[in-house]
């Protein structure tokens, strides 16, 4: 069963922050999940939603931002007294990845919002750690682009309803999946097709457990201490 780190330990520390991925990384985990956004100067940021609203109380979106700008929206930080901002993917990159095993990289991009954002993504990252991400994105699309970019990328199909043939036509590894519509006929199909199944967000030992007993092969969860432990 493995165990990704969603958005960092964002129970001890704000989400998808520095903070929260050098704590998780320091608890001990070596798989990772963080979304990443296309700023307007063409740097990627980590974020979850499109815009600040509800980490910085600021209706304002990351498209329409610079990498400076970000410096200008204090997140809500319920945790330490320090000032912590929306970080950039080269600021995350040296907090997981000595003793990385496999980073979850969501792309998004629903309905295109950030043209090109697949291609500035795969140049951003260093090559030597391509083979350890996993790309994925409830945006179809971006998956196939990303797919035709590069045809060695390692996919995980983000979806809220189950189709094995569109994970195929991907050529993905994994299919990811909330953990309320994961059944074990899911898992089964995947398993015949040599795809992985992973779900997402589980926070209670004993769901996990459940889960890896009706066949998934991973989960997300905010609590990457409570399972590494």
């Amino acid at each position: 069963m493995i165990y990704f780190s969603h958005r960092g330990a964002n129970t001890l520390r704000v989400q998808n922050t520095v903070d929260a991925f050098a704590l998780a990384h320091a608890q001990g985990a070596r798989f990772f999940e963080l979304d990443v956004h296309l700023l307007k100067d063409g740097q990627l940021a980590v974020h979850h939603d499109y815009s600040l609203l509800s980490t910085a109380g600021v209706d304002v979106k990351l498209k329409d931002l610079t990498a400076a700008d970000l410096k200008n929206y204090p997140l809500k930080n319920p945790f330490t007294p320090c000032p912590v901002y929306v970080p950039l993917l080269p600021e995350i990159l040296p907090h997981i990845t000595p003793d990385l095993e496999l980073l979850n990289i969501e792309l998004k991009n629903d309905g295109n919002v950030y043209p090109g954002l697949e291609k500035i993504l795969l140049n951003t990252l260093p090559p030597k750690l391509r083979p350890r991400v996993l790309f994925s994105s409830f945006d179809y699309p971006t998956l196939q682009r990303l797919r035709a970019l590069d045809p060695t990328a390692c996919i995980g199909q983000l979806t809220r309803c189950f189709n094995v043939q569109e994970a195929l036509s991907l050529k993905a590894q994994s299919v990811h999946i909330n953990h309320t519509r994961f059944t074990p006929q899911i898992a089964q199909t995947c398993h015949a097709h040599n795809l992985k199944i992973y779900c997402y967000t589980v926070n209670e030992k004993t769901l996990a457990d459940r889960l890896a007993a009706q066949g998934a092969d991973g989960i997300f969860t905010d609590k990457i201490a409570d399972f590494l432990a």
